[in-house]
């Protein structure tokens, strides 16, 4: 039974969960946004002198700036890297002191490389957006500061 099972559903969650986070997230993007839509409905029946643009403002969540986008890239570079570089170490480790079999070495070299390089592609992600984006960021940087 588990010979058969287990071809079958490692396939099927492998596609079908990235599917389904995929459509969680925008069913729930959908619902935000059809409430921001009644609470301004609501507000204009209730108050039609309302500055809607206002209101707007207010209700939309904070953009992240340019600076904080790259530092989360860096952050995420810097998580998956050390988990695929400790991934790989681990398989060296595992590999000369024996017990585990050749395909489960395998997939720890296998899942610590590609860890290790989606690592690498967020920090060089970041080093290179922060030249190119460098006088994005001071424009920002000003323009917070003289919104304060």
């Amino acid at each position: 039974m588990e010979k058969i099972l287990v071809p079958i559903l490692v396939p099927l969650i492998t596609f079908s969960a990235p599917v389904l986070v995929t459509w969680l997230y925008y069913r729930n993007e959908m619902h935000t946004t059809s409430q921001r839509t009644e609470i301004v409905k609501t507000a204009i029946e209730k108050n039609p002198d309302l500055d809607i643009e206002e209101l707007l403002k207010k209700m939309n969540p904070k953009q992240k700036l340019l600076k904080e986008k790259l530092l989360s890239r860096l952050l995420w570079g810097c998580i998956t890297g050390f988990i695929g570089l400790g991934l790989l170490i681990g398989s060296v480790f595992a590999s000369y002191a024996g017990g585990w079999e050749g395909e489960e070495i395998n997939f720890m070299w296998i899942t610590g490389a590609i860890s290790l390089a989606i690592g690498l592609a967020f920090m060089i992600n970041y080093y290179v957006g922060r030249k190119m984006l460098a006088k994005e960021m001071e424009a920002e940087t000003r323009n917070l500061e003289t919104q304060k």
